[in-house]
This record gives C-alpha cells, structure tokens and sequence, in this order.
C-alpha cells in the first residue's frame, strides 16, 4: 500500500471542488492510497475544515466535511512522530508534515503547496512532495 500524507490544503480542495485532490482523498477513502496522519495534523485538519470563510462556495457543508473527516481517519494510520527534524523548511508551521512522512515511511507528501517545501536544509528522498494533479497522473488513479 501506498502512505502518503496530505497537507491540509488538499482536504481543503477536495470539500471545494471535485478537481485532483478530490481524486487523492477519494483514492484514499477506498483503499488506494493509505493516509498517514498525527495528532498535530489531525487537529489541523478539525480547525480548519470547521471555519466558514473557506467554504463560502463550496460543494461540502460543514456536517459534510465532518463526516468525511470521520472518513479519512478511519482509513489513517496513526503515527506518533518521536523525532523533529529541526532546523529544516523555511516555514516552521510546513515542518509537522515532514516529520510526520519521514516518521510514517511515506513515499508521498501530497500539496498543493510543493514550493514551501523546496530548500530546506535537510533533504529526504525517500519522500517525494508532490501536487495533487501530479499524484493522480503519476500513479493513473
């Protein structure tokens, strides 16, 4: 099985639209792909899925976006990440992530955001940070 980790602006796409993170969530919810996820990236995941401004137009309602939450956290694994690896990306709050996919054997970190991840200090190649588009292209799902 594939474990990947998904940032949260790619639940954030997924419950907007139905464009390529849609594709990644769903390849997760049946078993495609196995999310990886920690208690620091699950309670970001709950703070923001529970806003309002994002969500003006989006196809999901809050009780929606809930309940595929309860989804996706069937189908995680639960990793304990025991070791940061500091100093690394330029944005502190972008380190969790990487912490969590190295701890978590990942083989992709999934964003949309792949540019926050360039450069950091420390280099691991066993995880590729990939765009949700890419992902699905890569892996024809």
């Amino acid at each position: 099985m594939i474990r990947i980790v998904a940032d949260t602006n790619v639940l954030v796409s997924a419950c907007i639209g139905r464009g390529p993170a849609s594709k990644v969530i769903e390849a997760c919810l049946i078993g495609q792909l196995t999310p990886m996820l920690s208690l620091v990236l699950y309670l970001e995941y709950e703070d923001v899925l529970n806003r309002t401004a994002p969500f003006v137009r989006a196809r999901l309602n809050m009780f929606e976006r809930n309940e595929m939450l309860d989804a996706m956290l069937s189908r995680s694994t639960l990793v304990e990440v025991s070791y940061r690896w500091r100093p690394n990306l330029r944005d502190e709050a972008d380190n969790h992530l990487m912490d969590l996919a190295v701890a978590a054997n990942a083989r992709y970190l999934v964003t949309s955001n792949v540019r926050d991840f360039v450069g950091g200090e420390l280099r691991f190649d066993q995880v590729k940070v990939i765009e949700p588009a890419k992902l699905i292209e890569e892996l024809k799902l």
